[in-house]
């Protein structure tokens, strides 16, 4: 069996999965519950707006505490640590190649040889 990308592991993986699968559950059962609310004919006062502003900002904070939960119950430091070493060497090869682009660039407009 081959490992997996990345160095992730099936479980990061699966993880990550629930957590996504969680979110979108979380989603749909607001929607569904939100439709078994009778309609009402009147327009919308402002104290239902801060209302339902203050429910929504209520569901996205603890949707926001799971997620970030699950996230650091799932930490791996040494991806992290692999992740930020390969970040600052194809920065730095980045920078290398920008520089002989830019020399060459200048080398052009001016006509030299």
């Amino acid at each position: 069996m081959t490992p997996p990308p990345c160095g992730r592991s099936p479980d990061t993986m699966g993880t990550r999965f629930l957590l996504a699968l969680f979110l979108v559950l979380l989603v749909l059962g607001f929607e569904v519950q939100g439709a078994h609310l009778p309609q009402q004919e009147e327009p919308a006062s402002p104290a239902l707006l801060t209302q339902v502003q203050e429910s929504l900002s209520s569901y996205w904070d603890s949707a926001k505490a799971a997620a970030s939960n699950l996230y650091q119950k799932t930490y791996l430091p040494t991806i992290d640590e692999k992740l930020r070493d390969m970040y600052s060497k194809s920065t730095a090869a980045m920078s290398t190649y920008a520089d002989i682009l830019t020399d060459q660039v200048l080398s052009m407009l001016r006509g030299e040889e």
